[in-house]
Order: structure tokens, then C-alpha cells, then sequence
């Protein structure tokens, strides 16, 4: 398939409608030569197919960040039809709202540098992490019920972070439309213990210092010097995400054969975007939302208060702002022009970062290297619906990376070479996330700048980092 792709520019390949006849629309992917020639060819295989679903919209795009997933691959957007289309929990993507938070400070990287080894241990000990991993908060069913559809506003009612907060996240911390009763027991079951954990896999906490600013909006951001330290937190739904996610795939399962929608690829299941089945999966997934964009905020007051006990000073006085938070597993139902028309289109970001004009984009690299706040375009909005890459993106499965490294080499050389200061569960998740086991995210950041669907306002490296 990959053979079959036309250049348009040095950064977009078109997979055209001809490629397969079944394919209803075409595809794009948004690389560079180098990342193009690296992608597997199993990827443009998955973008092929969903551009055989009914009612999508063209094109299907591929991100840089692009690698072989569940049914999409990880890291691309595709939008169907408010009206003909279809809503997918697969396409959607297991980990629900997985996203991130960028919390600014006004300390320098010396400062940070000196407690280091004394603040990693303490982010370590306040926040719980690994798989499985259950947190502080013991919640009642209600008191779950209530986050799953107030979001954010339940955090700040119970002091977990600021009314300031809010404004700074996605959706204000809360989609409008969760329904508890949509989201099984079990479900919540899963989830009741988990607010306010990292979990584990490519989720991470990491203190960060600023080495390039590009743009003045850096500054609007709270953003102003060279060798300022911020924090990167990244994480998901957990438990409760998952389960939703395993739920609705086994009931769009069942939806295919009832509507008769023909699919390429099993894991492609759905439901068309007007049914029970599919607005069913809209509403728990948005209580996943939710559920996600609480647990981070839950946790970023627990980091600003860790830094209160290391540095000894009030966090406010620190200046530990959010900059922003995003999500990159969601649908969203969305506004665009097509052909000169308005239309409403459910857009599904699996791995991929909203970028409207001038909004924060966060993308992170790996525990080695760089990662980037970047903004959103106008010209996303006409190319990749209003999307951004999410990171550097896997170049080697976690099964292959934990037979390739060794955790703890990995952490020696971090320190020795680097001076990253890592503390996690287990060597075996330093393992699989090895820098060697990513794209080279200044690849992804090249494309994306010059596709001119995110441009770099600040770039980041880490200085320490805590994975689960």
C-alpha cells in the first residue's frame, strides 16, 4: 500500500481513492521522507481501511507520529458525518482522554538542579504509580457519578487545583454530555479506586527545562527564560477508560451486523453516528473524559504540593501554573468547512493533539529526549481537522524494546550522560520505553512545523523523570 502513496510536498503523501477499490475516500500522510520511509507499510494498510467506512470525510490523516495500532493506527484523526457517518470506540482508542498537563514554575534549572534527588523520590512517593496501581482518594459511588460528569469542577470544589485551572484546560476540564449510566459497573468498579494515578506503559511525570523559545506566545504562556523548569504529566483514564473502551467494542460488535456495515477490519467496529450504540459510546466516553481530565488535575495539585515541601515556598509563589491540558484519545464533534459547506463532523483523534489557531499543543518526546509546546494553525483546520501529532510516536513494539534494553543501563546512562534523574517501579518500564524505542521527535517536530499544522513556541528537555 505504502508504494501507492503520490507526493504532494516534501511533508504530505496522498493515498488516493484508487488505491483500493473499496476505499470511499482518500488518505493523507503528514511526514517527512525520513519518517515516510521508517513507517511500516501495515500503517497505510490501517489508513486505507478506514477510508472505507461509511460517511468518512477526506481525508483520513495519518500523522509523523504514525505507527501500526488498533484498527487506526496510533497517531491519526478521522472524521465522519454528523448524519451518515459513524461513531467507533476503536477508533477512539483503549486509553480514553490519555493527555497531558504542562505545569509552568518560575524556578531555573539551578535551583531545580541542586533538589533533584531529593524531589524525584518525593514525586515518586506522592504519586502512585504502576499497573494496577491504586490511589489516596477512596470515592463512593456518588462522589464517582459526580466526576465522571462534572470533571474538572468537582477537582476544584474539592481543592484539587484552581478555578485558573480550568481555563487552561481542554473543554474547561469537562465535555458537556457524560452519562454515568452508560458506563458499566464494572467500569466504574475499575475506576473508583484509581483517581489520581500515573499507571504505567509510556505514562510519565517529568520536570523539564526550557532550552529555545520560538515564539512570543511563549511569554502569554508564562513561558519566559531559558533554563525555566516546567513539569510534563501524562496520563489516562485508567481503569475506567479501558473498560469502556472493551465494552462498547463488544456492543459495536453486535452493531455492524444489526446495521449490515461492511468492514475491512474487524477492530474497526462501530455504530452509526445517530444510533443507540453509537451515542451510547459518545456519552461514557466523555464520562471517561472526564474521569481523565480530573485525575490529572488531582495529581497536579499533589506535584505542586510535593515542590511546596522540597523548595519550601507556597506553590503560587512558584508560579505553578497550568500552561495547558489536552487530550489525544477522544471523538469530538466539531464545526468544519467542507467544499464551501459547514457541516458537523465527529472527529476521532487517536494519538493525535487538538491544534486550533494559537492553542497550546504538548508534545512529548521520550524520557531522553526533547519534547515541545507548539500552537495550533488555521491551516490544521483545513489539512488534519484541527490536529497535531502527539509525540514522537513507537518505532519498536514494548515487547521488542524489553528483549532490546535494559533498564538499568538505560537509567546509568541517563544519569551519567545526561544527568536525568529516573525513578520508576521496575526497570522492566524503563526497558520498554527506551529513547531508542522512539521516533527521533525532532523529525516529528520538522514535519508538523513545516506542514504548518503546529508551529514551536518552546522546546524542553528533561531533567528528571518518574515512570510507573
Amino acid at each position: 500500500m505504502k508504494e501507492k502513496l503520490q507526493p504532494i510536498n516534501d511533508y504530505e503523501w496522498l493515498l488516493p481513492k484508487t488505491a483500493r477499490k473499496e476505499m470511499k475516500v482518500a488518505g493523507k500522510v503528514i511526514a517527512n521522507k525520513k519518517l515516510l520511509d521508517a513507517m511500516e507499510d501495515d500503517t497505510i494498510g490501517q489508513l486505507s481501511n478506514v477510508c472505507c467506512l461509511p460517511g468518512a470525510i477526506e481525508p483520513v490523516v495519518a500523522l509523523p507520529d504514525a505507527h501500526f495500532g488498533y484498527g487506526l493506527p496510533m497517531g491519526a484523526v478521522a472524521a465522519f458525518d454528523a448524519e451518515e457517518g459513524v461513531i467507533s470506540a476503536g477508533l477512539c482508542g483503549f486509553d480514553i482522554n490519555c493527555g497531558i498537563n504542562s505545569i509552568r514554575t518560575n524556578l531555573s534549572y539551578e535551583e531545580v538542579k541542586e533538589k533533584l534527588n531529593e524531589l524525584v523520590p518525593a514525586l515518586f512517593s506522592a504519586i502512585p504509580c504502576g499497573v494496577g496501581s491504586k490511589g489516596k482518594l477512596r470515592l463512593n459511588p456518588d462522589e464517582l457519578n459526580e466526576v465522571l460528569v462534572n470533571g474538572c469542577e468537582w477537582a476544584v470544589e474539592n481543592d484539587y487545583g484552581v478555578k485558573e485551572d480550568l481555563k487552561h484546560i481542554e473543554e474547561n476540564g469537562r465535555m458537556e454530555g457524560a452519562d454515568p449510566k452508560k458506563v458499566s459497573d464494572l467500569a466504574k468498579k475499575r475506576g473508583a479506586p484509581q483517581l489520581g494515578t500515573l499507571g504505567a506503559g509510556n505514562h510519565f511525570l517529568e520536570i523539564q527545562k526550557v532550552t529555545d523559545i520560538f515564539d512570543d506566545k511563549a511569554k502569554e504562556w508564562g513561558i519566559n527564560d531559558k533554563d525555566q523548569v516546567l513539569i510534563m504529566l501524562h496520563c489516562g483514564s485508567r481503569g475506567l477508560g479501558h473498560q469502556v473502551a472493551s465494552d462498547y467494542l463488544k456492543i459495536q460488535e453486535k452493531a455492524v451486523q444489526k446495521y449490515k456495515i461492511w468492514l475491512p477490519d474487524r477492530q474497526l467496529v462501530c455504530a452509526p453516528a445517530k444510533s443507540n450504540e453509537g451515542q451510547d459510546f459518545f456519552a461514557a466516553m466523555k464520562a471517561a473524559v472526564n474521569y481523565s481530565f480530573t485525575n490529572r488535575l488531582v495529581m497536579t495539585q499533589w506535584i505542586r504540593e510535593t515542590f511546596e515541601k522540597v523548595f519550601n515556598k507556597g506553590w503560587e509563589d512558584m508560579d505553578m501554573h497550568t500552561v495547558y491540558g489536552i487530550c489525544h484519545n477522544v471523538v469530538k464533534l466539531e464545526e468544519y468547512t467542507i467544499n464551501g459547506r459547514k457541516r458537523k463532523l465527529y472527529v476521532h483523534r487517536k494519538g493525535a493533539t487538538r491544534a486550533f489557531p494559537d492553542i497550546p499543543v504538548l508534545l512529548a518526546g521520550s524520557m531522553g529526549t526533547a519534547s515541545y509546546i507548539l500552537k495550533g494553525t488555521e491551516t490544521a483546520m483545513e489539512k488534519s481537522f484541527g490536529s497535531s501529532a502527539h509525540g514522537a510516536g513507537r518505532a519498536m513494539s514494548r515487547h521488542a524494546a524489553i528483549n532490546q534494553f535494559r533498564g538499568e543501563k538505560i537509567s546509568n546512562e541517563l544519569l551519567q550522560n545526561k544527568g536525568i534523574v529516573t525513578k520508576a517501579t521496575n526497570f522492566k518500564s524503563l526497558a520498554e520505553e527506551a529513547p531508542k524505542a522512539y521516533k527521533d521527535v525532532e523529525a516529528v517536530i520538522d514535519t508538523v512545523h513545516n506542514a504548518d499544522i503546529s508551529k514551536k513556541v518552546v522546546r524542553l528537555e528533561p531533567m528528571g523523570v518518574m515512570k510507573g
